[in-house]
């Protein structure tokens, strides 16, 4: 009796002891749990820009669009060939990525990204952080196919790239092509079928938030609004060995306007509308140390995405409605890499204002009558821009170099009926000068 009462005693002493390891390893398994379905990731981005003339750029000035037209004084000085410089931190970036939980084959995911740019007003004021990427995923995988193959489908519900964005040049640059490509990360609801090894078929429900159309109010948001259409996407991509195909094709219809005056004098409602249709190619191809890349999109409007277009008002209608046209524009860029630890870069731009398909019915096309990109000029008649530069990648650090040539054709501001400035024709260029000091975490 007096024994057991002894083990009784050690054993009353030593459970807390006991609770106190299970517990701790029960902590262990959980932390290790979390981690293992969270990846933390982000950089440290100083960029150091040089331009030699004013231009048009954002985010601080770092993220570059092109140079302004000439603006002569009576003493026949450009007052836009002016030189600026400016050093930035505040694209440095911060992201979260969740995976690994899943029921049977249902697997679900989530990225949430954001950097620090929102807050500045032009070129001052304190950065704060901002929303870049928001969304969750739904992925069925090993679903079957005829033969020995699996497909899956997977659904991106939040903010993400937009699917004409997503793929971009070699360079370190902060608009990375644009506005030779389209650039912009929006809300969008977006499935991605992969049928095998090759094959992936996308579709994708896209509004605006950030990047937004032109219009009779300036960029807004509410033209996609008031026209309750989501912008549409459809495209196919191939793949294979290093060498990928894609294409694919936007639709945009927006009402630019809800209420007008007609012949009376009379405010009343209108169904303005606009719908703009835009397709894209793009490739790549991977060899060892080298990498090409190239895109083109001929697009109607496209200023929704940082594209060199827009639209105009064409007609006027007795009940107060406007009709539209969209401007037409050929964008495209190449790309070529070489090298990993030391890795030289060469981009090349080209972009075109086409114009109307067919000329107004009233002649020419007034300035007030062109709705175009808030980033750009619509007197633009063509533009291009070579930018090599050099990248030395040690570890998580990255030292980089650039020179960047951006040209553009303006023409005096008297429009003819495709809306097209093609009166004394003129080139200006900015040469920016910049580096890049990137670490990686």
């Amino acid at each position: 009796m007096k024994r057991i009462t002894i083990f009784l005693a050690l054993l009353i002493l030593a459970s807390p002891a006991f609770a106190a390891e299970k517990d701790k390893d029960t902590k262990s398994e959980a932390k290790e749990h979390l981690q293992n379905h969270f990846k933390f990731y982000g950089f440290i981005r100083n960029y150091f820009a040089y331009d030699s003339r004013e231009s048009v750029s954002g985010t601080g000035n770092l993220f570059y669009y092109l140079p302004k037209d000439q603006s002569l004084n009576s003493l026949g000085e450009d007052l836009n060939q002016q030189s600026s410089f400016r050093f930035l931190a505040l694209t440095s970036r911060v992201g979260v990525d969740v995976s690994g939980y899943y029921v049977n084959n249902v697997h679900f995911g989530a990225k949430v990204e954001a950097d620090f740019y929102n807050g500045l007003s032009g070129s001052t004021g304190t950065a704060s952080l901002r929303l870049r990427q928001a969304y969750a995923t739904i992925t069925w995988k090993d679903l079957p196919m005829n033969g020995d193959g699996k497909a899956s489908v997977g659904l991106k519900i939040g903010q993400a790239w937009h699917p004409m964005a997503a793929d971009h040049p070699h360079v370190f640059s902060l608009e990375v092509g644009a506005p030779f490509g389209p650039f912009s990360r929006t809300p969008q609801v977006a499935m991605d079928a992969n049928l095998g090894d090759h094959w992936t078929i996308t579709a994708a429900a896209i509004w605006q938030m950030q990047y937004t159309s032109a219009g009779p109010n300036g960029a807004s948001a509410d033209y996609i609004k008031y026209g309750c259409t989501p912008e549409m996407y459809a495209g196919v991509t191939y793949k294979t060995d290093g060498f990928l195909m894609r294409v694919g094709v936007d639709m945009l219809s927006i009402k630019p306007r809800i209420q007008g005056e007609n012949a009376a004098g009379v405010t009343v409602k209108v169904d303005d509308r606009i719908t703009t249709v835009s397709p894209f190619a793009y490739a790549q191809y991977s060899y060892k140390k080298f990498s090409v890349k190239a895109k083109t999109v001929y697009g109607q409007g496209g200023d929704h995405f940082n594209l060199m277009s827009g639209y105009a008002k064409v007609a006027e209608n007795a009940d107060g409605s406007w009709e539209y046209a969209p401007l037409r524009n050929s964008s495209s860029w190449l790309s070529l890499s070489y090298g990993k630890k030391w890795q030289g870069v060469l981009f090349l731009g080209y972009m075109k204002n086409l114009g109307l398909a067919d000329g107004a019915a009233d002649g020419p096309v007034v300035a007030d009558d062109i709705y175009f990109c808030k980033n750009g000029f619509a007197n633009l008649n063509q533009m291009y821009r070579i930018n090599p530069e050099v990248m030395y990648n040690f570890g998580k650090f990255t030292l980089g170099l650039e020179y960047q040539y951006t040209a553009v054709q303006y023409g005096d501001k008297n429009y003819n009926a495709n809306a097209l400035a093609t009166e004394n024709l003129r080139w200006v260029a900015n040469s920016r000068v910049q580096m890049m000091v990137k670490y990686t975490f």
